[in-house]
């Protein structure tokens, strides 16, 4: 072969295809596991105005020395109905032995709380919290049920078996990027519906609804860092003569 008569068939030459075979295989790792980061890193953005949330629900089960662990991952808008979908599962899975949860709620995250549902003290829910704060995700629940197997797991071994059945249960979960913004209800004459149009195209801005009649009324809503600057753009091009019947942050 070519290779070996370039190197010739001592051991040095060997040992330099060794190489060239190894640093190919860690190149590839490292590539791979590049392109496994990418998905989470276009999502945890620094934008104020985004937060992340759960597309839907989604469960998975894991075993760790007999025992069964199940994990479910409910999106949740408020405290009381996170309460809710754990008292469901309470009753779904009547006959298991612990029901540890945590949870993210808010759009900044302003609501957070774990339980370890007498597992012994921060081995159950804080691992479970920590899995959903690494997510970036908000209104979140994360509920893991036990079935005990028999064997204790150890205060290690259920901080590793609750962290691993939560980091199980979000890594394929569906994924939405929310934006906040202002709603505005805007009223203006039909003439000046051009500078309307054209204000609403320089800012990040979605068109809801629009009626027609004596005035035009449209309803716009408008990323939240950009409502001063719209409202601003929208008096001027009017020049007063458009009104703003309703400004409401979403």
């Amino acid at each position: 072969m070519r290779i070996f008569k370039v190197f010739g068939d001592s051991g040095l030459g060997l040992r330099m295809i060794s190489l060239l075979v190894s640093a190919w295989v860690n190149l590839r790792r490292f590539l791979l596991c590049i392109l496994q980061l990418t998905p989470l890193l276009s999502v945890h953005s620094d934008d104020p105005d985004t937060y992340l949330v759960l597309r839907n629900k989604n469960e998975q089960k894991i075993k760790e020395k007999g025992s069964r662990f199940i994990a479910r991952a409910i999106p949740v808008e408020s405290t009381s109905a996170a309460a809710t979908e754990i008292s469901r599962l309470r009753r779904l899975e009547y006959g298991a032995t612990h029901h540890c949860s945590a949870y993210r709620i808010g759009e900044r995250a302003e609501f957070c709380r774990s339980n370890d549902d007498g597992e012994p003290s921060g081995t159950a829910g804080a691992p479970i919290l920590r899995q959903i704060e690494a997510s970036g995700l908000t209104n979140t629940l994360i509920v893991v049920t036990r079935y005990f197997g028999g064997t204790k797991l150890g205060t290690g071994g259920l901080i590793r078996a609750y962290g691993s059945a939560a980091e199980a249960v979000l890594r394929d979960a569906g994924t939405d990027l929310v934006t906040r913004r202002t709603r505005f209800l805007l009223v203006f004459d039909y003439a000046d519906t051009s500078p309307v149009m054209f204000t609403i195209t320089q800012c990040d801005a979605t068109i809801k609804s629009t009626k027609y009649g004596d005035r035009t009324r449209i309803e716009v809503h408008v990323k939240c860092s950009e409502a001063k600057k719209f409202e601003e753009m929208f008096t001027n091009a009017l020049g007063g003569r458009g009104t703003i019947l309703e400004k409401q942050s979403r």
